[in-house]
């Protein structure tokens, strides 16, 4: 009877053992079935992505199909107006945010577990701290990219103008447009608008007409002030007009806009100021100021 047992007891590692081979074996298997992506012709993805771009690929490949069309429409919009639209796929960016959540969420178990007493917590604990950990893990990468997209849309606003100056300038040296614009990637600071521009020289040059490659660079943009300057260079070139007065115009209107947009931010400090000034500042004072005179009634015995 108790070599039965024993027996039974050393039989127990070997088939666990068997069993999570063959698990190891079918996940193998499953995931030689998923295609490799061809990324010759897109960009480098950033840090986070690049770290964990494996996970992501085989999660992306598993939710594809169950993504709404709208949906990956709408976050295909998103993606390009933060510049990742040759970098991730929405199907990406959606297994990114499932497995920030998925760790996140069992890094804030762990730590309620590391720092727990004995028998402290209970299973309701761990469910909390892993529901409000996978919510912030779902919410990160959203916050993210907005915060691509607004730096993004700032410094387009900061460079544009000056970029606008550059193109005045060429053609009314008598460049053409399209000379004005190599001139002003060659010649401009790095940075977004440089990057479109080249898209659109790199456009231009393998046949696309010049028009399209405005408009392709407008839809990948989609910031107003880059619509209205490409509606008004489109419109030019097809009546026959001067470009130079129309190039002018727009750069006036572009550094006017900035200057605008400034005096609007410096407007608003003062306001944002007030909580941080009510919350923390006043009470600092308080304390320095009646600190003194508290200590002196409380040693004269008032």
């Amino acid at each position: 009877m108790q070599a039965d047992a024993g027996f039974v007891i050393y039989l127990i590692p070997v088939f666990a053992g068997l069993s999570v081979a063959m698990m190891a074996m079918l996940l193998g298997k499953a995931l030689a079935t998923i295609p490799p992506q061809d990324r010759r012709y897109m960009d480098t993805p950033p840090l986070g992505f690049k770290l964990m771009w494996w996970p992501i690929q085989w999660c992306s490949h598993a939710l594809h199909p169950f993504i709404p069309a709208r949906q990956a429409a709408a976050l295909t919009v998103r993606l390009r107006k933060a510049g990742l639209a040759y970098t991730i796929a929405p199907s990406q960016f959606a297994a990114a945010r499932l497995l920030c959540a998925a760790s996140i969420a069992a890094g804030a178990c762990w730590m309620l577990g590391s720092f727990a007493p004995s028998g402290g917590f209970r299973f309701g604990s761990y469910s909390e701290a892993a529901i409000v950990g996978a919510l912030c893990g779902w919410a990160y990468p959203a916050i993210w990219l907005k915060d691509r997209m607004g730096a993004r849309r700032r410094m387009l606003q900061k460079t544009l103008p000056f970029y606008l100056d550059l193109i005045t300038l060429c053609v009314e040296a008598g460049l053409n447009l399209q000379g004005a614009i190599n001139q002003a990637v060659d010649k401009g600071p790095k940075g977004i608008l440089q990057q479109e521009l080249q898209r659109v020289l790199r456009d231009i040059r393998n046949g696309k007409a010049r028009a399209d490659a405005l408009r392709a660079m407008s839809d990948s943009i989609q910031e107003v002030s880059v619509t209205n300057f490409v509606t008004a260079m489109i419109q030019a070139e097809r009546l026959g007009m001067n470009l130079g007065p129309v190039l002018r115009a727009q750069a006036d209107q572009r550094r006017s806009e900035r200057f605008l947009r400034a005096e609007k931010l410096a407007l608003e400090a003062p306001v944002k100021l007030l909580f941080p000034l009510i919350a923390f500042i006043f009470p600092c004072t308080f304390i320095v100021l009646f600190f003194p005179i508290v200590i002196q009634f409380m040693n004269s015995g008032l």
